[in-house]
C-alpha cells in the first residue's frame, strides 16, 4: 500500500496517513445547506473529497464516507440570531421547509451526479437526528461546558477554555483577543459572552421547524449536527473531518470544542480543508450574492458567462489547482481548462489507435510512479496532470511517427490514464457519453424504419435491417411494444 501524506489544519502540517484500524477510513464531510441551487463553490469541496475517496479505495482502503446535509439549524449569516435559512425560503414560498430542503436536495445530487462525484456511503440529514442532537446537547451540560437561558442552551466557551487551553486552536483564532474585541450584540442577552455558541435554541412563534427537549420547543444549534451524527455513524474517533475553508470558524472549531467537552478529545486525526473559489477576490457564496449555479454553469445563462461549460470542464478547471489553494473564477480559465480536458481526452482516443513497434524510442516507465508519488504528496492533483499532459506529448509523438512504442508501453500507458485520469480524478470522456446518446438516436430511427417495413408487410426489408444490424454486433429483439435492441 502506497504511503499517504495529508496536510492537516490542525497541525498545520503534512502527516504521514495513518487510519485507527488498519486497512479501514472513517471520513466525514460537511454538506450542503439545502436551501438554493449548488453553485461553484459547492462543487469544490465535493470534488476534492471525492477524489480523495476515490484515492483510498484506489490504494486499498475500505471507506465509510459521511457526508451529512443540513436542512434544519443553519441560520443567516452562520449566526444565533435570524430565520433558519431553509424556513426562511419556505416562508418566501409558501412552501414546507422539508419541501424546499427535499427539492435542492435533489437538484444538488443531479449536479454532482453531472461531475462525476461518487455518492458517500452514508449522507444523514440534520433533521433526522435531532434526538442524537438532543442527547448530545445534554451530555455537555451533564460535563459542565453549557448552559441553559431562557430555553435556550449555549456553549460556555469561556469556561471551554480555561480547563482545555484549546478553543480557537484549528481556526487560529485567539480567545483572549475575542474576549476583548468582541461585543454585546442585539438579541443575545441570553448569552453570558457573546462567542458562546447555540446547542439548542427555543423556538420563537413563528419558527416554523421544531421539536420538544427537556429544555423548550425548539431547534439543534447548527454545529451539534456534525459532531452527533459524526459519532453515530464513525465513532468518538474517526479519521478525516473534511470540509471548505469557510467552515473552519465557527462550525468546525464549534464541533472541536462540542466532542472534547464530552470526549476530552476532538472529533477526528486529520483536519482537511479545501480553500475557496473566487470572483475578483472575493469568496463566492449565497450570502454574498456573488454565485453562479452549477446550472447556469452548464447552460451559459448567467451574464458572467461567455459560454457554457460542461460539467467535466467544471471538474477539470476544480483539479488543475492544489485543493489547498484559492482558484479565482474567469472565463479565460475555464476556456483553458475546457482545452485542457479536450487535450487529455483526444490524446487518450489516439492511444487506442497506435500501431506497436517493434521497440520504444521513448521511456515511459515511470510515469505511473510520478503519478503515484503526486497523489501521495497531499493530492497534488495539478502535478498529476502536468504528469498526464507529458503522456499526451509522448502519445501524440508516436501518432506523428516521430517517435515509436512497443504493445507493452502502449499497455503501460493506457493503464495510467485508466487510473489516473478515469478512476481517481474521476473524469469521464463527455463526448463518448454524446455518442451513446447519438447512437441511440440513430438505432431508434432505423428501428422505426423496420416497423413501417414490418407494417406494410415488407418481410424481406425488415429481415434484411435486422439481419444486418446482427453483423455488426446488434441484436434487435421484438415484443408486444415493439423491438429493443441490444450491443453485443
Amino acid at each position: 500500500m502506497q504511503p499517504l501524506l495529508i496536510y492537516n489544519t490542525l497541525s498545520h502540517q503534512k502527516e504521514l496517513f495513518k487510519p485507527i484500524t488498519p486497512d479501514h477510513v472513517g471520513m466525514y464531510v460537511c454538506g450542503p445547506t439545502v436551501y438554493g441551487d449548488g453553485h461553484l463553490g459547492h462543487a469544490r469541496p465535493a470534488i476534492t473529497f471525492d477524489v480523495l475517496f476515490r484515492y483510498l479505495l484506489h490504494i486499498g482502503y475500505k471507506v465509510r464516507y459521511v457526508r451529512n446535509i443540513t436542512d434544519v439549524g443553519h441560520l443567516e449569516h452562520d449566526a444565533d440570531e435570524g430565520e433558519d435559512k431553509i424556513a426562511k425560503k419556505a416562508r418566501l414560498e409558501q412552501l414546507e421547509p422539508m419541501e424546499v430542503a427535499q427539492y435542492y436536495a435533489n437538484r444538488y445530487h443531479a449536479a454532482m451526479d453531472k461531475l462525476n462525484v461518487l455518492r458517500p456511503s452514508i449522507e444523514p440529514l440534520a433533521s433526522g437526528h435531532v434526538m442524537e442532537q438532543i442527547e448530545l446537547v445534554q451530555k455537555i451540560l451533564d460535563a459542565g461546558f453549557a448552559y441553559v437561558s431562557n430555553g435556550s442552551v449555549y456553549f460556555d466557551v469561556r469556561k471551554y477554555h480555561e480547563h482545555f487551553k484549546s478553543y480557537g486552536r484549528l481556526s487560529g483564532r485567539v480567545i483572549e483577543e475575542m474576549l476583548s474585541t468582541t461585543r454585546e450584540l442585539d438579541g443575545q442577552e441570553e448569552k453570558r459572552f457573546s462567542g458562546d455558541f447555540a446547542l439548542w435554541k427555543k423556538a420563537s412563534p413563528e419558527h416554523i421547524m421544531r421539536w420538544n427537549s427537556p429544555w423548550s420547543v425548539g431547534f439543534p444549534g447548527w454545529h451539534t449536527e456534525c459532531t452527533a451524527m459524526g459519532t453515530k455513524y464513525l465513532g468518538e474517533t474517526f479519521d478525516i473531518h473534511g470540509g471548505g475553508m469557510d467552515l473552519m470558524f465557527p462550525h468546525h472549531e464549534s464541533e472541536m470544542a462540542q466532542q472534547t467537552a464530552v470526549c476530552g478529545h476532538g472529533p477526528c486525526r486529520y483536519w482537511m480543508h479545501n480553500n475557496m473559489i473566487t470572483i475578483n477576490g472575493q469568496k463566492m457564496g449565497k450570502s454574498l450574492g456573488n454565485f453562479i449555479t452549477l446550472d447556469e454553469f452548464f447552460s451559459g445563462s448567467h451574464e458572467l458567462l461567455q459560454q457554457a461549460y460542461s460539467p467535466m470542464t467544471i471538474r477539470f478547471f476544480i483539479l488543475q489547482a492544489h485543493y489547498r489553494s484559492t482558484v479565482d473564477f474567469s472565463n479565460e480559465a475555464l476556456v483553458a481548462a475546457e482545452k485542457g480536458y479536450t487535450r487529455l481526452m483526444q490524446a487518450y482516443k489516439t492511444l487506442g489507435r497506435l500501431q506497436p513497434s517493434k521497440n520504444s524510442s521513448v521511456d515511459v516507465s515511470g510515469y505511473r510512479q510520478l503519478c503515484y508519488d503526486a497523489m501521495n504528496d497531499d493530492l497534488n492533483t495539478p502535478i498529476v496532470i502536468s504528469h498526464l499532459f507529458d503522456m499526451a506529448k509522448v502519445i501524440n509523438t508516436v501518432n506523428d511517427r516521430k517517435a515509436t512504442l512497443t504493445q507493452a508501453d502502449i499497455d503501460e500507458l493506457k493503464g495510467v490514464m485508466d487510473t489516473f485520469v478515469f478512476e481517481v480524478m474521476g473524469l469521464r470522456d463527455e463526448a463518448a457519453s454524446d455518442n451513446t446518446a447519438i447512437i441511440d438516436g440513430l438505432m431508434q430511427m432505423i428501428l422505426s424504419i423496420r416497423a413501417t417495413a414490418k407494417a406494410n408487410k415488407d418481410w424481406a426489408t425488415s429481415d434484411k435491417i435486422r439481419d444486418e444490424l446482427g453483423a455488426l454486433g446488434v441484436t434487435v429483439k421484438d415484443g408486444k411494444d415493439g423491438a429493443t435492441y441490444e450491443l453485443n
